[in-house]
C-alpha cells in the first residue's frame, strides 16, 4: 500500500507539472500577454515598463524555468487585476466551489443510483421507460439554457428563489439543480447497466431462491457487486463537477473558483488562471486517488500495486 500511495503521490505531481506547462505554453500561443491585458492607448514606454517589471522581455527558457520554480513553492506570481498574490484570491474562492460541487454531487448519487436500480429492476416497464426519457433529456439539455429557465420560472415569475448570489440555502438549489442534471444522467445510465449485468449472476438467483427478501437481494449483493463502474464513474463526474462549475458560477453569480477563473480569462489576468489550473489539477487526481483506494474496500480480489 505504501508503494502504491508513493508511486500515485509521484504521479499526481507529473499531472499537474504537465498542466501547468501546459497554460504556461497557450498563454505564450495567445499572443504577448502585456499587449492583450494593457488598453490600446497605453504609451509605448509603459509597455516596456510593464513587460520588464513582468519578466516577459527574459528569453522563454528562463521565463520557464522561473515559472517552474515559483510553481514548486506555490508562488504563481501576482494578479494582474487585484494586485494580491495569485494563489490566495483562488484559495479564497475555493470553499464556495466546493460547497457547490459537494451539493451538486450529493444531489446527483441521491438521484441517479436510485433511479438506475429502480429502472434495472423494472426493466421494460413504464417506470424504466420514464426513467430512460428523464436521461436522454438530462444529458441533452445545455446547462446555460437549464439555468436560464431556472431562473425566468422560479425568480422571475414565482418569485421562489434568488437569481443568484449567495448566502442562504435557497442560493444553492438552482445551481445545484443545473450542476447535477448532465452528471445525473450518465450516471443513472450506468447504473441501471450495471445492476442489469449483476441481476443475470447465479449467486443472485441464488440469493432469491433461498428466500431472502428483494431489498436486501438488491441492496446487500446487487448494488455493492455493481458498484465498481459506478464508483469509477462518480469519482470521475466528481472532478468535472469541479469543471462544470464554471459556466454555472458565471450564470448564477456565484462567488466561487469557476467565475474567478471565468473573470480571469477575460481580463487576461493569466497569474490567476494558472493558480487555478493548479488548484483544480490538484484536486481532480486526489479525487481519482480517493477512488482507487476505495476500490479495495468495495471489491477484496482488488489488489493496490504501483
Amino acid at each position: 500500500m505504501r508503494a502504491y500511495l508513493l508511486s500515485r503521490l509521484a504521479q499526481t505531481v507529473l499531472v499537474v507539472f504537465l498542466s501547468l506547462s501546459a497554460v504556461f505554453v497557450m498563454v505564450r500561443l495567445s499572443g504577448d500577454p502585456v499587449l492583450l491585458f494593457m488598453p490600446m492607448d497605453i504609451q509605448a514606454k509603459d509597455v516596456n515598463e510593464f513587460r520588464e517589471r513582468l519578466g516577459f522581455n527574459d528569453p522563454l527558457p528562463l521565463q520557464y524555468a522561473r515559472f517552474v520554480g515559483g510553481a514548486a513553492r506555490g508562488d504563481f506570481g501576482e494578479s494582474l487585476r487585484y494586485r494580491r498574490d495569485a494563489l490566495d484570491l483562488v484559495l479564497g474562492r475555493l470553499p464556495a466551489t466546493l460547497l457547490l460541487a459537494a451539493t451538486s454531487w450529493l444531489l446527483t448519487m441521491g438521484v441517479a443510483v436510485p433511479l438506475g436500480v429502480l429502472s434495472a429492476v423494472h426493466r421494460n416497464t413504464l417506470l424504466d421507460h420514464a426513467g430512460t426519457v428523464a436521461t436522454v433529456l438530462g444529458q441533452a439539455t445545455p446547462g446555460f439554457w437549464l439555468g436560464l429557465m431556472l431562473i425566468y420560472v422560479f425568480s422571475v415569475k414565482l418569485r421562489w428563489l434568488p437569481t443568484g448570489g449567495t448566502g442562504t440555502p435557497a442560493h444553492l438549489v438552482m445551481p445545484s439543480i443545473v450542476l447535477a442534471a448532465f452528471f445525473a444522467a450518465r450516471i443513472a445510465r450506468l447504473t441501471r447497466s450495471a445492476v442489469l449485468d449483476v441481476l443475470n449472476e447465479e449467486y443472485i438467483l441464488t440469493a432469491r431462491a433461498k428466500g431472502l427478501g428483494e431489498a436486501r437481494v438488491i441492496g446487500k449483493h446487487t448494488l455493492r457487486n455493481s458498484a465498481i463502474p459506478i464508483v469509477t464513474l462518480a469519482g470521475l463526474e466528481a472532478g468535472q463537477i469541479l469543471g462544470g462549475a464554471v459556466i454555472t458560477e458565471t450564470i448564477f453569480a456565484w462567488p466561487g473558483l469557476g467565475r474567478l477563473t471565468v473573470q480571469a480569462l477575460l481580463n487576461r489576468d493569466f497569474p490567476i488562471v494558472i493558480a487555478a489550473v493548479f488548484v483544480i489539477s490538484v484536486t481532480y487526481t486526489l479525487i481519482n486517488l480517493a477512488i482507487d483506494l476505495l476500490y479495495a474496500w468495495l471489491d477484496p480480489r482488488v489488489r493496490l500495486r504501483p
